[in-house]
């Protein structure tokens, strides 16, 4: 197995790992655990650089790692978890709605017309204005969960924003039901909107590049590496 081909399998169990260590974190796992999800999140990020033994990427890790094993003696890696389920949805529905924007083709309508082997402009017009208000539907949605993660991340408590800085919030959560939430049941609702999206797409639009869910995914993975790069870029 070459570098290129190792790094698609080794982001999806980093993917995996990551809300489990940060769930384990929230739940006493302690300063080193919470560092231990952040070191995952850097992995995940340069995995690419660090498969091809860049120096300047290996460094840049190396001393991130050092960072973070200093945090993990202090408060500051367990505040770090806030961050990431809210910058990483806010991250995702910029690049969904930033798509929407003349002269780009959203991004849905890349995916469908990919797996329909065509251009986005060759696609069935009804198709291509559900790809569309699709793509729209996807920012709104991950907008959403970033500012509902901000805001439990703020009033979260002994860990959240407010308590830090020592401001008690006057409506507060726990550090538990903080991390439900953005570290299990955000997942869940992506899911779950990816499934349902799936269900509705099959009833309006019978002719499908697809025999069914499973071979649906099967042909978004075949897209390969190259093609999500290049959607995100």
């Amino acid at each position: 197995m070459t570098a290129s081909s190792f790094s698609a399998p080794a982001r999806l169990l980093l993917a995996i790992a990551y809300p489990l260590l940060a769930h384990w974190a929230s739940h006493d796992g302690g300063g080193w655990v919470a560092a231990l999800a952040l070191a995952d999140l850097i992995v995940f990020v340069a995995i690419d650089g660090l498969l091809a033994l860049r120096p300047a990427v290996w460094a840049l890790v190396l001393a991130l790692a050092v960072a973070l094993g200093l945090a993990a003696r202090t408060p500051l890696a367990q505040m770090l978890l806030l961050a990431p389920p809210m910058l990483f949805n806010a991250w995702l529905g910029w690049w969904f709605g930033r798509s929407l924007r003349a002269p780009r083709e959203a991004l849905i309508t890349r995916i469908v017309a990919a797996l329909h082997d065509c251009a986005p402009a060759a696609l069935a017009p009804p198709l291509y204005r559900y790809t569309r208000r699709l793509t729209a539907l996807w920012a709104a949605v991950l907008l959403l969960l970033a500012l509902i993660n901000g805001a439990l991340a703020t009033i979260a408590v002994p860990d959240g924003l407010l308590a830090r800085l020592g401001h008690p919030p006057a409506f507060a959560i726990t550090q538990e039901q903080w991390s439900w939430f953005a570290n299990l049941l955000n997942y869940g609702i992506v899911g779950g909107l990816f499934a349902a999206e799936y269900l509705v797409r099959r009833r309006l639009f019978v002719q499908r590049p697809e025999t069914g869910f499973f071979d649906f995914l099967r042909r978004m993975a075949r897209l390969g590496p190259r093609f999500w790069r290049d959607l995100f870029s």
